[in-house]
């Protein structure tokens, strides 16, 4: 066997299908592009229809399989609409990435019914609904990936982690749960952990020079995350390789969490 054939048996992922929400912007971004380019047919699930047709256009033109769905994950009609129609294209998912989120940061005292609301169907309920539309199918045909995205506020409050922090928290514990149902039945259930990324996301913390500094600091790599720090850790998840791990929260983040 050569080197090749050997790390294609461990990470390629010919002949699977992925979902990404969120995949037109930040992190998931890089994911549906990592995803595509290691061989799976990929629908990338997000709102501005602009960044979907330019992020499968730049896929298409590399000789990818990607398709997009422009959907509100907002309301549960959105995320059942949109789960729906990411079928369409290439068939039910083998793998599920969950990186749409939403982060309002009002103060605690002022954060209303309506945030909280929406915080909740965007960072969590979309991932459960999403994963009881498409978990039951992966178990029965023996094999699965979900992979949510977290954040380092599911396990510390700082810059006012608010509705945020609960939502994250919950994913992590949302996978642990699927991980219990689906791993007997092939699927595994994980969460990336990111530490501070500059994506569209962290806009307002990104045009604070001091706080992005310090932040940097904090890692033990010496600086802040890129999108593209998450393809590596995004196609093992996906793939065989990673078949014995299931149920965890897998730091990305320069060792910022350990720092």
């Amino acid at each position: 066997m050569t080197s090749h054939d050997y790390l294609s048996e461990l990470f390629a992922l010919d002949g699977r299908v992925a979902v990404v929400t969120g995949g037109s912007s930040g992190i998931g971004r890089a994911i549906a592009g990592a995803l595509a380019r290691a061989g799976a047919s990929v629908v990338i699930v997000a709102r501005r229809e602009p960044e979907l047709a330019a992020t499968v256009a730049e896929l298409t033109a590399d000789g990818c399989r990607a398709a997009w769905v422009s959907a509100d994950l907002s309301t549960r009609e959105g995320v059942r609409a949109a789960a729906e129609r990411a079928v369409e294209p290439f068939g039910e998912p083998d793998i599920l990435v969950n990186s749409a989120g939403i982060n309002l940061r009002p103060p605690m005292g002022e954060l209303d019914d309506e945030v909280w609301d929406t915080t909740m169907t965007v960072n969590l309920e979309a991932p459960f609904l999403l994963g009881r539309r498409f978990g039951p199918g992966m178990a029965e045909r023996g094999f699965g990936r979900i992979i949510h995205i977290s954040s380092q506020q599911a396990h510390r409050a700082f810059v006012q982690s608010g509705a945020y922090g609960v939502s994250k928290g919950a994913l992590e514990a949302l996978a642990r749960s699927q991980a219990e149902a689906w791993s007997p039945h092939g699927v595994t259930c994980n969460t990336l952990v990111p530490g501070f990324v500059m994506t569209p996301l962290n806009t307002r913390l990104s045009a604070d020079p001091e706080k992005v500094a310090a932040l940097a600091a904090r890692t033990m790599i010496g600086r802040n995350g890129l999108a593209e720090d998450f393809a590596g850790a995004a196609v093992f998840l996906a793939g065989r390789a990673s078949g014995y791990v299931t149920g965890q929260a897998i730091f990305v983040d320069g060792g910022f969490s350990v720092h």
